[in-house]
């Protein structure tokens, strides 16, 4: 079939089959997390759109479950990313949906935000690098990715209503450009946040969406609804939202009316874009143009997967390489935060594995993003599959309790299991015992996010620090393996041998732990965010976080994550792009092409291969009047070198690095000289150069 025209099948179209174009109803194969009916008439066949990030959560079925999005970014890796993206796309594919919703792009302004795990950073440039390889992957197999959640969605304390009052600055700076490198990268779908800014709802924001959005940077796909977010039909229609979703009310949520919980959207508020629209279009509030361009705009991602000319699709399902990437992932995302030669372990070395969550794999946070693998390899399994020596394990103490946006919808008995209830009470000095008896003590602990929850402490959940203590005390080499969904508090960590950050692994979890722990893979992590207690970030009162009287006041400026701790200097405990290798590299001198690009040479001096993330940080020079961080990150490069290995690496240089963003007079590169210091972290420099502009 040739390809149709959109435009054309708009003109063809009635009112009431251009309407059901731009609002979602019930699926009827119950799979879809948001659906489209289509035009028979006009053979438009019907849109599928399903929930990601950390794969597809297709309703009562299976998939890669690929690690929390803070692991792909924490390989500062775009071509895994990418990888990873069309995986995701295969698997959409497999299961007959169109469009996934994914990637969550939102800067991690603060650390307890319960949603922090499926975002990339807390820096604009790294969030939008990643994102987009994203974005570019899973389009690459015809599928829509749609970015989210647009704009200022940082928190999920009363997200549904809560103002972020942030100036233009701060969010041309910090909080805008993930979205516009994904729009750059094509992406065909950008999901609205349920938040306001400066006010007014980011439905019906036309200064951001119609503006910003569509006309300044030129995005021609649509604009969605995050679900039950839509707060007004004539103030959505007119900013330029196209589509409602899901459209109708879920099943029995009339029957809670005044029952939603904090951060939880009335799932009866729904159908704004029916019969109001129609009646809004008849009395001239909305032009009828609008609903022809909205039609339009979802026909037009329609057509580019193909499906307005039948375009056969291909998918794949839970194959030998998505297994083999999600464990890549994983283990590229994996960050060696301390380590006083305990790490790699001896193959033959007797191990005590300790921790309330040894037996199951951490597959990710609670919410949309829960994905249910066909297969998933649980931390002891991973280690006894490939450990020469001994494997005891011992839970030590109680098991922390899972925590999920849909234990909380009034509408769902959702019956959610303990999956710890079938074993005995664990016994903290059975695994006291177990570390005394081992060479090396491996401590796994974990905190419990969810989406609609914020944290109320950084500090690990129930009596992990008490096990981690009572471990240290009994074996002077332990390990402590972290899988959290962002920056945690650890007070013990100089009474340990070692400290790593797996973050939520997904279904590779045990495969991933043990290829890091007996070093058959080099620990490639870096820190996407920074590692400080609680009350050193930026946004530490409660005006900031969560706000005040309905408003958090970004009163931080741009100076989030390192570039706070950078102007108030402060010393973290560990810095952004901080990571360890099991390999030693040498750096040279750099060169710089300009702001473009700089070039420096590394080697490896080590006597075995491994992975280095050669990271630039751009120092703006002085400018009266001018509130500037010290160094701001301007990209990264990924290198794997074998022993001895010595290769020029060179890293391309984001232009949001050089510039910044000017109220009055807009996008600004200041006249003066650059500094360019390339190294190992925010906080490891191992050479520079002076640049003039």
């Amino acid at each position: 079939m040739p390809p149709r025209d959109p435009s054309a099948l708009v003109a063809e179209m009635s009112r009431a089959e251009k309407l059901s174009l731009v609002r979602g109803t019930a699926d009827p194969a119950e799979r879809a997390t948001g659906y489209l009916p289509g035009i028979e008439r006009l053979d438009v066949p019907p849109l599928r759109l399903v929930d990601g990030p950390l794969g597809v959560r297709a309703e009562g079925e299976r998939a890669t479950a690929f690690p929390a999005t803070l692991a792909t970014a924490a390989a500062f890796d775009p071509a895994l990313a990418r990888e990873q993206g069309a995986a995701m796309g295969r698997e959409a594919v497999a299961h007959d949906q169109h469009v996934l919703l994914a990637p969550g792009v939102n800067v991690v302004r603060v650390p307890h935000c319960g949603r922090n795990f499926e975002y990339l950073s807390e820096d604009p440039v790294l969030s939008g690098t990643v994102g987009a390889a994203l974005v570019d992957g899973i389009q690459s197999e015809d599928v829509i990715a749609t970015v989210k959640h647009y704009v200022a969605n940082n928190q999920e304390t009363s997200r549904t209503q809560v103002s972020a009052a942030v100036d233009e600055r701060a969010l041309r700076e910090v909080y805008l450009p993930p979205f516009r490198a994904a729009v750059a990268a094509g992406v065909g779908s950008v999901m609205t946040a349920y938040n306001r800014v400066n006010g007014t709802y980011m439905s019906d924001h036309a200064d951001l969406v119609g503006g910003v959005l569509k006309d300044e940077w030129g995005f021609d796909g649509y604009v969605v609804s995050d679900w039950y977010g839509l707060a007004t039909t004539v103030g959505a229609a007119t900013a330029g939202l196209d589509l409602e979703m899901p459209g109708v009310p879920a099943p029995g949520a009339e029957d809670h009316e005044g029952e939603w919980p904090d951060g939880i959207p009335d799932a009866g508020h729904a159908g704004l874009f029916g019969d109001p629209l129609a009646a809004a279009i008849d009395d001239g509030r909305v032009p009828s143009e609008r609903l022809d361009e909205m039609a339009r705009r979802v026909l037009g991602q329609m057509a580019r997967i193909g499906l307005l000319d039948g375009r056969e699709r291909t998918g794949e399902l839970d194959s030998q390489r998505h297994r083999d990437l999600a464990e890549r992932v994983a283990g590229r995302g994996t960050v060696l935060l301390e380590n006083d030669g305990v790490l790699p372990l001896a193959d033959d070395a007797d191990v005590a594995l300790l921790g309330p969550h040894v037996h199951e794999a951490k597959l990710g946070g609670g919410g949309s993003s829960e994905t249910t693998p066909f297969h998933s390899v649980a931390p002891d399994e991973g280690l006894r599959a490939r450990a020469d020596g001994t494997v005891t394990t011992a839970r030590g103490v109680p098991p922390v309790p899972s925590r999920s946006l849909f234990d909380r919808l009034p509408y769902l008995d959702w019956g959610r299991d303990d999956e710890e209830s079938d074993r005995p009470e664990p016994s903290l000095d059975d695994a006291v015992d177990a570390a005394a008896d081992a060479d090396v003590a491996v401590v796994l602990v974990r905190d419990a996010t969810t989406e609609a929850e914020d944290r109320d402490s950084l500090a690990l959940p129930g009596r992990q620090d008490e096990l981690v203590r009572a471990v240290a005390a009994a074996n002077d080499r332990t390990v402590v393996v972290l899988r959290t969904g962002g920056p945690v508090e650890t007070p013990w960590r100089d009474d340990v041998a070692a400290v790593v950050e797996q973050w939520y692994p997904g279904q590779a979890d045990g495969d991933a732990l043990a290829a890091v722990c007996y070093g058959d893979r080099d620990p490639g992590g870096r820190l996407p965010v920074t590692f400080a207690p609680a009350d050193t970030y930026p946004a530490s009162d409660a005006r900031q976080f969560p706000g005040v009287d309905g408003t958090a006041h970004y009163d931080e400026g741009v100076f989030v994550g390192y570039r706070h701790f950078d102007a108030a200097g402060l010393d973290p405990t560990y810095p952004f792009g901080h990571g360890h290798s099991y390999a030693d590299f040498a750096y040279g001198g750099v060169t710089a092409d300009g702001t473009d690009r700089v070039t420096v040479p590394v080697e490896n001096t080590s006597d075995r291969p491994g992975r280095e993330v050669v990271q630039a940080y751009v120092e703006p020079p002085t400018v009266e009047g001018v509130d500037r961080p010290d160094r701001v990150f301007a990209g990264a490069s990924p290198v794997e070198l074998a022993a001895g290995e010595r290769r020029e690496v060179t890293v391309s240089l984001d232009d949001l690095a050089v510039r910044r963003y000017d109220p009055d007079g807009g996008w600004t590169v200041d006249a003066g000289t650059y500094g360019i210091a390339v190294g190992r972290s925010a906080r490891d420099d191992r050479a520079s150069v002076a640049v003039d502009r």
